[in-house]
């Protein structure tokens, strides 16, 4: 009896130490909910996500030679990522990276060589396999020295390589393995190097990411994220507030914005970089040919009636031509004054003293409608009757692409430098209706020498100079009249620390890193 109570006890005692050194294999994940406004995937390959609903994502997944420091979109915080240091040719034309050590790529696929960055950044300047090939125009060829030394050589001397070889677009680097091995396939089952990895997809629900235990910065303390896609606010609205979700992407709206504030266990994160809404003023178009009907224009539009419209928790009002947190904004400079006197004696001095009519084509998405019918509404107090036609978005882009619209009132957020602003939107190779056309729906041309002097430019201080005159010329020749700079709106639990201060991200929503860690 004796010997059998002592094997009992003993088998307790077995069991007790299994179950104790079992605990933590039978601890829940750590599962991140994130709630996004979008209908479904479109894309993981890095070189063809070019969505915001994308963009989020592949910032977890991938890393390029060089990044931003997390929560921050200052040029002068970046850093090194894959690449552990660079060095420069006295030209500027020859870039030789040094890669870090046994970076290991997710799943199967090996370590990270100087044959992967070739075939990335090769891969990622062919127009044929990705959706930023301009961003690598200038560069001449890119050679594997060794495993560990990439060398990249310019047509051109350039002091802004980094800006295209940041974490961001075709700066990310991906497998060449993964890439051969799955073909098309890639577009669902992406291979890099981040964080987190892709673990599972259900086409229209959502996209499973699961840790990179191997990542080189050290294992996730997030083990999933479910990445739910969610297109109608009011359905996301409600996930989160029922706790389904523990980050939520946000509508730009001050009401929306205060709501939110206002939950209990929610932090509200305002961000850049500003997204900045401007009407063009389509020069191409008589009467806007006429400088003084363009600078009318500008008088009598009232850009604070437009901040509020948008609410002082997500927009300010704009500095210069593009957003003020832009490498070069000029932050002196003098954007017309409201003036509505002003704006009806100019049109007077123009020939239009008993008023005159414009057309506009606006978008029904409410980002752009509500500024469009400000201004129809402001310009109507001096004597310019818009005639608006409100058209699905879709349709909006490409009306306004045809030249149709006299005034077009267009928002954009792009990379944080000057010239990428100034070339897209007042060079007149990038006028609407060319061959070569882009976004320059004003058909602005009077700093065309400005901006490709500074295209060319390779010390900085220089290039500032050249961008300063730019917008000194653009603001005066009234190409556009900046109406407001409005930043990105998450909302998150107050368990949900991302692992540093979130002042901005280029990817436009919250990096999800290594460091970031959720309490429930």
């Amino acid at each position: 009896m004796q010997l059998k109570s002592a094997i009992v006890a003993l088998g307790l005692s077995i069991s007790a130490v299994a179950l104790l050194h079992a605990a933590p294999a039978l601890a829940q994940d750590k599962v991140l909910s994130v709630g996004m406004a979008a209908s479904d995937l479109g894309t993981l390959d890095p070189h063809r996500g070019a969505a915001t609903q994308e963009k989020i994502l592949l910032a977890w997944m991938f890393d390029g030679l060089v990044r931003f420091k997390p929560g921050s979109v200052s040029l002068d915080d970046i850093e090194p990522d894959l690449a552990e240091s660079w060095t420069i040719s006295d030209d500027k034309k020859v870039w030789t990276f040094k890669l870090r050590e046994g970076v290991k790529f997710h799943g199967d696929f090996g370590t990270l060589t100087a044959d992967d960055v070739v075939f990335s950044l090769q891969r990622a300047a062919d127009p044929k396999r990705s959706s930023f090939s301009s961003d690598f125009a200038n560069i001449e060829k890119v050679e594997a020295v060794d495993p560990l030394t990439v060398k990249i050589t310019l047509k051109k001397p350039s002091s802004s390589l980094l800006y295209s070889l940041v974490n961001f677009q075709g700066g990310f680097i991906v497998s060449k393995k993964a890439v051969e091995q799955y073909g098309d396939d890639f577009r669902t089952k992406a291979v890099g190097t981040g964080p987190f990895a892709f673990d599972d997809y259900k086409a229209s629900q959502s996209v499973t990411l699961k840790a990179h235990k191997d990542y080189f910065r050290g294992t996730p303390k997030i083990d999933k994220i479910i990445y739910r896609y969610i297109r109608s606010d009011a359905s996301r609205d409600l996930a989160y507030t029922s706790g389904e979700l523990d980050l939520i992407y946000g509508r730009q709206d001050q009401k929306w914005a205060e709501r939110m504030k206002g939950l209990k266990d929610t932090v509200l994160d305002v961000m850049e970089p500003a997204y900045q809404g401007t009407a063009y003023l389509n020069m191409s178009h008589k009467p806007l040919d006429d400088i003084r009907v363009r600078q009318a224009i500008a008088h009598a539009i009232d850009t604070q009636q437009v901040v509020d419209f948008k609410g002082r928790l997500v927009s300010t009002l704009p500095t210069t031509i593009f957003p003020t947190a832009t490498l070069g904004a000029d932050p002196d400079a003098k954007l017309p004054a409201y003036d509505p006197a002003k704006a009806k004696q100019l049109l007077k001095e123009a020939g239009y003293g008993d008023g005159l009519k414009l057309k506009v084509i606006a978008s029904q998405n409410v980002t752009s409608l509500g500024p469009a019918q400000i201004v129809q509404s402001q310009l109507k107090k001096v004597g310019i009757d818009i005639e608006m036609d409100v058209v699905e978005h879709a349709t909006y882009h490409q009306q306004i692409r045809q030249n149709l619209s006299d005034i077009v009132v267009y928002g954009a957020s792009r990379f944080p430098v000057a010239g990428n602003y100034l070339k897209e939107f007042y060079h007149s190779g990038s006028a609407v209706g060319t061959p070569t056309a882009v976004t320059n729906f004003s058909h602005c041309k009077v700093a065309d020498k400005e901006i490709d002097e500074a295209a060319e430019e390779i010390e900085q201080a220089k290039q500032i100079k050249l961008w300063k005159v730019a917008q000194e010329k653009i603001i005066a020749d009234v190409c556009a009249v900046p109406l407001f700079e409005q930043k990105l709106v998450w909302a998150r639990r107050a368990g949900l620390d991302y692992g540093y201060k979130l002042d901005g991200s280029l990817s436009y929503g919250p990096l999800i890193t290594e460091k970031t860690t959720l309490t429930k």
